[in-house]
């Protein structure tokens, strides 16, 4: 990594009045800030556009003077940095840090106390944070609330979810920003208690557009040892202020100076691509934690999961729950003949893996205890070493291994989280014993200790925990039902997956609006990768259940698509082998697509309208174009200028039939091959719910063009 750091300035003050400014790299965005009245506010400017009007800072404190007035600016700072980075896995092989720094020093007279706000400056946004030095009057503090805003320029068009406090798992809705408090009460998870703080609460990342055509994005960045924040909208004046978890007391954060908050952001630019080109959340994280990264890499991964999730198949060894929770004698039992982590169909799903070159297989449902949890009550808790008698540990690990495939380990914690936290070097111990190196992990339920929230202060500091517990036995995290990726995976990459979101399973709970996969890169995807578990070829789910009547609101083609569009560097083919076999030729695009990348391109772009992504192989002069389309019948115009020029690729194209439809049709989808150069065009219908997918392999071997029309 190359890294240039200009010589700082400092610039004492001691006028209020005086507003400090800051501007990006391009001289595109500018940021001004000062002290109003004893108050820290700032501004935001995109090409002398506002972005964000006149905002307060501050903090309120518990049993302590609050932090938000009676400020003097005493000292400014500014500085810049340009680095080149290169991340573990990811989009990009390399990424470019670069900002323009102001950090201001506030001194609060009344009190003696010093907190600073370190500003950053990027050419497509703005990062900045509360910093509080080592000083004699400000050790350790109790956060009442953080009280920052951000305020709007007008009544914006917004993609959101409602505030909650314990999930993420909600279809997005899209209104006026005046809009939420009515719609609000439409918005209701069908697994979770919604926990909204307030009828205009919303999380982030929020993703919105102005009449005007500026597209802004509010998230954080490097959440850790603290509260995840959310979003309460003054929706008179058009005022967002930050609402952080609270704990089982009602606090919201604990803190020891000299210590810092998350980054709050702010993401803008006249082109929705640019939204999703940003790296500033991972730019605005530390850099790798770790000097020997070698046992982590992306992982293509087929499951025993999907079955259960529509009802085919059960986690539960027998129907019968325990008398006394824990002590099931399961050689006394009869088994329900529907569990589906068995030694047979496990090795089935070994041999597929192996035929079709993926590199692991989950099993979910093989340890003791499920018919307890499900039963009985939701109290129970796992010991994660202990199969049911139908799951031979030794025997799966030998067969996978000697068909050089890994089995994924799954560890529900049912929400108890001190029973995960004691069994946990005995449960990574048995992994690294038994040749498994990734883990899902899931906190389905209410938390235990009761009160405690999935996004408070003391559940991130779990995560963390767990992250970089796994870390010592070289073992990479994928976890469900956790706080929501805030960049942290740039510090400790064996966090390659979370959900945090709503995923493919609620494809079998009734479906997913139709546009989600169109808004999900543009929220949840702001944070990091997302296991969204795509590959679904049979969207009639009474297929497999007769007594579930959901239906997969998508086509095959863009089911596809979904592996470029929706980046992780752990990918899921979530439907079952049987299905694929039906489907070999389609099916042909997931055994293909790679999950490491050199480079992204955004070829097009509108947040619940439709995303078309480009992605070189990590490595290789290959790419792949995935687009997913919500619910209007489109056309989608691409060029190749992306590509090597002189050199020429086979380009197989998976697209929706003229006659394909997400609800009538899903199933038809076209197959063609072409020559494409970096002059080709494409103009390719996209049904609604649809989508398409393209493979752009070099030809090297000339022969392979034979036949192949130009594109």
């Amino acid at each position: 990594m190359k890294k240039l750091l200009y010589a700082m300035l400092v610039l004492l003050v001691v006028n209020d009045i005086k507003a400090e400014e800051l501007k990006s790299p391009n001289g595109q965005l500018v940021l001004s800030f000062n002290v109003n009245e004893g108050i820290p506010v700032y501004q935001l400017a995109f090409q002398k556009k506002e972005v964000i009007k006149q905002s307060s800072l501050g903090l309120a404190l518990k049993d302590a003077p609050d932090l938000m007035e009676g400020f003097k600016l005493t000292e400014v700072e500014y500085s810049s940095f340009d680095e080149t980075w290169q991340p573990v896995w990811g989009e990009w092989k390399e990424i470019r840090n670069h900002y323009n720094e102001m950090l201001v020093r506030l001194e609060q007279a009344s009190s003696n106390r010093v907190m600073l706000v370190r500003f950053r400056l990027f050419d497509d946004g703005l990062g900045f944070r509360y910093e509080f030095p080592e000083q004699d009057n400000l050790t350790y503090f109790v956060i009442k609330e953080e009280h920052t805003q951000f305020a709007m320029a007008g009544d914006h068009t917004a993609f959101w979810i409602p505030g909650d406090y314990d999930t993420q798992e909600y279809d997005y809705t899209q209104s006026k920003l005046s809009e939420i408090r009515g719609l609000m009460k439409g918005a209701v998870t069908p697994n979770a208690s919604q926990k909204t703080f307030s009828d205009t609460g919303v999380q982030t990342a929020l993703m919105m557009k102005s009449d005007d055509g500026l597209y802004i994005n509010l998230h954080e960045a490097a959440l850790y040892e603290y509260s995840c924040m959310h979003l309460d909208l003054d929706d008179k004046n058009m005022i967002f202020e930050s609402h952080l978890t609270p704990d089982a007391r009602g606090d919201k954060g604990y803190m020891q100076a000299p210590c810092t908050t998350p980054w709050r952001t702010v993401i803008v630019s006249d082109n929705a691509a640019d939204i999703l080109m940003s790296n500033i959340t991972l730019n605005l994280n530390e850099p790798c934690a770790y000097e020997d990264v070698s046992w982590i890499e992306p992982v293509k991964y087929i499951g025993v999961w999907w079955e259960m999730i529509t009802g085919k198949g059960t986690w539960a060894y027998t129907d019968l729950p325990s008398v006394k929770l824990g002590e099931t004698d399961y050689s006394k039992t009869v088994p329900n003949g529907t569990h589906s982590a068995n030694n047979e169909k496990v090795k089935r799903y070994i041999d597929f893996a192996s035929e079709h070159g993926f590199d692991a297989v989950l099993i979910e449902g093989w340890n003791e205890g499920w018919e307890d949890w499900f039963g009985k009550s939701k109290d129970y808790v796992f010991d994660f070493v202990t199969p049911y008698p139908d799951f031979d540990v030794e025997m799966l690990r030998d067969y996978a291994k000697s068909k050089d495939v890994r089995i994924m380990m799954h560890h529900e914690t049912s929400g108890s989280v001190r029973n995960y936290e004691r069994h946990m070097d005995k449960a990574y111990q048995f992994m690294a014993d038994n040749n498994y190196n990734s883990v899902k992990s899931g906190y389905v339920g209410d938390i235990i200790p009761r009160g405690e929230h999935h996004y408070g202060q003391w559940m991130v500091n779990h995560y963390q925990y767990a992250l970089e517990k796994a870390a010592e036995y070289k073992i990479m995290v994928n976890a469900h039902e956790a706080v929501r990726p805030t960049g942290l995976c740039r510090t400790y990459p064996n966090l390659i997956g979370n959900e945090s979101a709503r995923g493919t399973e609620y494809e079998s709970f009734g479906g997913n609006n139709v546009n989600h996969t169109t808004i999900l890169p543009f929220t949840r995807l702001i944070g990091g990768p997302m296991d969204y578990t795509p590959g679904i070829f049979e969207p009639d789910v009474s297929q497999y259940n007769p007594d579930n009547g959901s239906k997969v609101r998508t086509t095959i083609a863009r089911q596809l698509a979904l592996y470029v569009t929706m980046y992780s560097p752990l990918q899921m083919a979530a439907d079952l082998p049987e299905t694929y076999a039906k489907h070999m030729d389609a099916f042909q695009f997931i055994k293909d697509v790679a999950i490491d990348w050199d480079d992204t391109k955004i070829l097009e772009a509108e947040p619940g309208d439709y995303i078309t992504y480009a992605r070189k192989e990590k490595g290789r002069d290959n790419w792949f174009v995935g687009r997913t389309n919500d619910e209007e019948l489109r056309t989608s115009r691409i060029k190749f200028n992306f590509l090597t020029p002189g050199k020429k690729y086979v380009a197989t194209i998976y697209s929706d039939a003229k006659d394909a439809h997400w609800e009538t049709n899903p199933k038809a989808y076209e197959i063609k091959k072409y020559i494409v150069t970096n002059k080709s065009k494409l103009s390719q219908l996209c049904a609604p719910g649809g989508g398409y997918a393209i493979s752009i392999i070099e030809a090297k071997d000339k022969s392979k063009l034979n036949g192949l029309r130009k594109l």
